[in-house]
């Protein structure tokens, strides 16, 4: 099992207990179809200004295989990638796309099954003109994601794990799945309602 393949029985949902709200990102980033397989794997980092998608199609042809292509754009006007794109860094073994921006041909994507995690859909294509450096920080749904930094997607979200935490964070994330996991519902109940309850007490309401 790779440093990353580790990650993928890891929920976002205990991701983000550990890491909080500063690695999730928001909202507007989400599955384009489903039910969609959880995705994780090193960032391999991207940014196209708006209105172009060059450095996207780049990237398929040398994102290693197994990693995650994150992408800057923020354009709600243009397409990133299509089809063929995602069909190709499919076939290349790129585990999945984040992308702060939209894509085309969501049929053909739907299809094959490869996942997605971006803004929406338009059928409207960028232009091919901007020559950006790939593998530079970049931020996608807020979040600040560096190369190498693990990415983990499902359908609660998308979270980025620094690399520098990466060790850690697994760990964390394993003891407290391990936990919950022996713990009953009546168990997890009755502390939940002591806990309440003792919240409750110390704002003055009443049992």
């Amino acid at each position: 099992m790779t440093e990353t393949t580790e990650f993928a029985d890891i929920p976002t949902t205990t991701l983000a207990d550990l890491l909080g709200r500063d690695q999730v990102m928001d909202i507007g980033i989400r599955p384009l179809w489903g039910p969609v397989p959880q995705v994780a794997g090193r960032a391999f980092t991207v940014r196209c200004p708006p209105g172009d998608n060059l450095m996207l199609h780049a990237a398929i042809h040398r994102a290693p295989a197994g990693s995650v292509v994150v992408v800057e754009s923020g354009d709600l006007d243009h397409a990133l990638a299509g089809g063929n794109v995602c069909a190709v860094a499919q076939r290349r073994g790129i585990a999945g796309f984040v992308l702060d921006g939209l894509i085309r041909d969501l049929a053909e994507v739907r299809e094959a099954r490869f996942p997605v995690f971006a803004r929406g859909v338009i059928p409207i294509p960028g232009a091919k003109k901007a020559v950006t450096p790939l593998g530079g920080g970049v931020r996608c749904g807020g979040v600040r994601v560096e190369a190498g930094d693990v990415v983990v997607a499902d359908e609660e979200g998308v979270v980025a794990v620094p690399a520098a935490r990466r060790a850690d964070v697994l760990a964390a994330a394993r003891a407290k799945l391990a936990k919950e996991a022996a713990e009953t519902l009546d168990e997890w109940e009755a502390a939940h309602r002591a806990r309440i309850d003792e919240l409750l007490a110390e704002g003055g309401v009443e049992g």
